[in-house]
């Protein structure tokens, strides 16, 4: 589990490629001063187990079905990413809870500068549109950041200062791709919420009763 609070950003050193998946070497200062093998480390949003170690660098390995829903597929040696280790369950939780299991990959369309901040619009498959609110929380290459506008087939994020030096994302041009992880929670409410009907004559309602059998009072 991770916050989405960026620690730094790794190169990307080496590239070894199989037939579905390959393996990456990532070079990093911060995160390697308690990283041990077996260790998850959020890397541009996929939460990944390092195989590897050196002190400069750590090795991680990449499935097919990774590669099928993030943009490592146009990973390139000397490209940087975001990394976070796992949180410990002391911390502060000062982004928002990420799991590093990216839904879908999306695609920068518009950045423009707003003041200090930077707009960054991204369209997204319209699969995930219905679990974007405005003021709500999305992992963006695994950055922590909160939506101010969601439409039906992209979302806005506003970059402040301190997230472009700290990560990537201000570093991306329009039409590159990013991964997206929407917010645990509320996919659960929805998934809670959509769940067809024990019986088509019985009709949900939210009241005491419901939340007191529910668990939530």
């Amino acid at each position: 589990m991770f916050t989405g609070l960026i620690e730094e950003t790794g190169k990307v050193s080496a590239i070894r490629k199989g037939e579905a998946s390959f393996q990456i070497t990532i070079a990093a200062s911060k995160i390697m001063e308690d990283l041990r093998l077996g260790d998850s480390v959020c890397t541009s949003g996929a939460c990944l187990t390092v195989v590897n170690l050196t002190k400069d660098s750590f090795t991680v390995d990449i499935m097919a079905e990774t590669v099928k829903h993030t943009n490592f597929k146009d990973l390139k040696i000397g490209n940087r990413v975001n990394l976070e280790r796992a949180m410990r369950l002391s911390d502060r939780v000062a982004g928002h809870l990420v799991a590093g299991h990216v839904d879908e990959v999306g695609e920068i369309i518009r950045i423009q500068k707003e003041g200090i901040a930077t707009l960054i619009t991204i369209k997204i498959p319209k699969n995930l549109a219905a679990q974007m609110v405005d003021k709500g929380s999305v992992a963006v290459d695994g950055i922590s950041l909160t939506i101010t506008k969601a439409e039906s087939d992209n979302f806005q994020v506003s970059i402040i200062p301190h997230t472009a030096r700290e990560t990537t994302l201000v570093t991306k041009k329009t039409g590159e791709k990013v991964n997206i992880e929407t917010d645990m929670i509320g996919k659960y409410v929805r998934n809670f919420l959509t769940q067809p009907q024990e019986s088509q004559n019985v009709k949900r309602e939210i009241d005491t009763r419901f939340l007191a059998e529910n668990g939530f009072i």
